[in-house]
């Protein structure tokens, strides 16, 4: 199920969490930048849920490209994980 952007979920509004070891390694191998992450955030267009139980797939774009960026909410800490971003195709 594809949501559309105006249905953002509670968590879409939290502070964001870009520390994660598995993600700064994807960041130096995709050759992108916390700034770069945020930007790709601001032009999300759609969320779904992915494979993995409690994490959502952000559909968004980068240079003209699809781009997906996987976050986990952390409920208790009220904080969106970014748990790793990726080019699309």
């Amino acid at each position: 199920m594809v949501t559309s952007p105006i249905d953002w979920p509670q968590w879409w509004h939290w502070e964001l969490e870009c520390s994660n070891p598995h993600l700064l390694k994807r960041m130096v191998d995709r050759c992108f930048t916390e700034v770069d992450l945020r930007g790709m955030l601001q032009r999300a267009s759609a969320y779904r849920p992915d494979v993995q139980p409690g994490r959502w797939v952000i559909e968004t774009t980068r240079a003209g490209q699809a781009w997906e960026v996987v976050v986990e909410p952390d409920v208790p800490a009220q904080l969106l994980v970014v748990v790793t971003a990726y080019a699309v195709g």
